[in-house]
This record gives C-alpha cells, structure tokens and sequence, in this order.
C-alpha cells in the first residue's frame, strides 16, 4: 500500500533562529523535543498529521556515540551537514505502519540505508502537558544519493496529548501539499523515491512525481524549478531536496503577515514564494485552495 506523506526534516544551527523563523511566518511552533541521541527539533504540525521537523544538533558527545553505534538518523544528519552546510532539506518521511517490513523490504530492493531505529522522547502540547512518543524508523538510499535519504516512520506510541492548538496558524496553512525535489535526472531517481514510498510510478520515462495518498512528491529538473518558482535550483546533483508547497486559506492573509514582518516574497496570482533562509532550509510555497 502506497505510503503517505509522515513529515519533513529540515536540519538547522540553531533550534532558536528557526522557532523565530518559523512563528515569523505566521507557523505555530512545538515546543522544543529532545531526542536520546543528540539531536532536538521543534515542530510545525497540521491537523492531517503531517507535520515539518526542523532539526538541531543539542548534544555533540551524544551525537558522536550514536554514530559509533550505527544509528542511521544521527549519522545522514551528520554527513548532510558536512557537505551541505547547517541549513537545508535533508529527508522526506513516509509514514507506514509496519517499520520492519519496510527494512525488509528496503533490503530486498537493495536500496537499505542501514539498521532499523526504534526510539521515545518526551513529548510537550501547547498547554504544557506532556506525553512519551516512540517510533520505529527504516532507512532508504542508495550510494550515488549521499546527501539525502529517506525513510518510513511508525509512530509506536502517539502522545495523547492535545494538538489542535499546535495546528492552527496565523498563515492560514492547513496542510503540505506537495514537496520538491531537484535532480539532473529525474526519471532515473523516480524509481528509488517510489519503492521507499511503496507506490509504483507511472510507466513512462517522462514521469517526474509520484501521487501519495496525502500529498505530491515531484521531481524537477534545475531548469524546469528555477522556471516554476523563480527561484536558484544551485548546481545539478543526483537527488536534492528543496522546496515544500503548503496550501492556505488566504492568501491575502499571508501577505499582510509577511508585510507586517518584513519578509522578502515573491508574489504570484494565488501563490507566495518564500526563499530559504537561516532557519528555513527550504523554499516555502504558499498556494491558495481552489
């Protein structure tokens, strides 16, 4: 079964430039959540469930010793860092309900990036009380794609904990509705994309995008994202993780608020283009609901 859209990691220096980032934008941030291997994240959440995880690096020691250990999270989010820099878009995340035969099936396609993680970490509502969440995660890449991966997430444990307020924006997003990745060959990566996804692409070598049961995943070449958004696609690479389109309610709304802030955008008929900043590894697109 096709696996949907879980959430999006957007690895940053700093945990605090994002949150104000982030609720500049007009996003209701999480509070913070502390991971037992070295990392933290604070989180933009919507009522589907989906949510997008900007991702800090809290306790080096610890961080070293999960690498040693061969934990696959910690270790991607390292080697991101190293060749990209501290800000950016480093993994795409399905959700599925079964982590362990998406590792076997992984492995069997070849395209396992490594051990199975299983984990809990406190979890904080907007209220203040709080709840255990714990997760079981299997890993995909392949060798030619070093710089991103992906994975499928099971939430063991979901926090009984209130989220609505957390899920209301002053933005007016309500959901993620498409993500976009960047290659130099988009038909030849479609393939290792939709087997961690676990949907068949179209039979055609001109398919660029897969339809998950929550959300678009397309991949573009440079030329056609710089042509859609108007924005830098930076140098061809295998696979890259850019941009994320959300869709709003208003999108006179957003502009006011992003007016009011001063934040640069970029305006279209019934979209807002938002580029990557420090606390904001990707591109932020805001389209209007038909």
């Amino acid at each position: 079964m096709t696996h949907p859209l879980d959430h999006l990691v957007l690895p940053t220096a700093d945990l605090d430039v994002a949150r104000a980032r982030l609720a500049a934008l007009g996003f209701t941030v999480s509070p913070r959540g502390v991971h037992p291997f070295g990392t933290e994240n604070c989180c933009v959440y919507f009522a589907d469930g989906t949510f997008v995880e900007p991702l800090a690096v809290a306790d080096a020691k610890a961080a070293d010793t999960a690498v040693a250990a061969g934990n696959v999270f910690v270790a991607r989010d390292r080697e991101y860092r190293e060749n990209l820099g501290q800000e950016g878009f480093s993994a795409i995340v399905f959700g599925t309900s079964d982590a362990d035969a998406d590792h076997r099936r992984y492995t069997a396609a070849g395209i396992s990036a490594g051990a199975r993680l299983d984990f809990s970490r406190p979890f904080v509502d907007a209220a203040g009380k709080s709840d255990t969440a714990s997760f079981r995660l299997a890993f995909a890449s392949v060798p030619e794609v070093s710089n991103t991966f992906l994975f499928a997430c099971e939430r063991v444990n979901a926090p009984k904990v209130d989220r609505s307020a957390l899920q209301r924006h002053e933005n007016g997003a309500v959901a993620i509705a498409e993500v976009i990745a960047i290659s130099a060959n988009p038909s030849a990566q479609l393939p290792i994309v939709a087997a961690a996804a676990d949907v068949e692409p179209a039979p055609t070598s001109q398919a660029r995008g897969l339809t998950l049961p929550n959300a678009q995943l397309s991949i573009v070449t440079p030329q056609d994202y710089e042509r859609r958004f108007g924005l830098p696609a930076g140098k061809a690479t295998e696979l890259r993780f850019a941009a994320v389109v959300f869709s709003i309610s208003n999108v006179e709304k957003l502009r006011a608020v992003l007016a009011q802030r001063g934040i640069g955008h970029d305006i279209g008929a019934n979209r807002v283009v938002v580029a990557p900043a420090p606390g904001q590894g990707a591109a932020f697109i805001f389209e209007e609901q038909a």
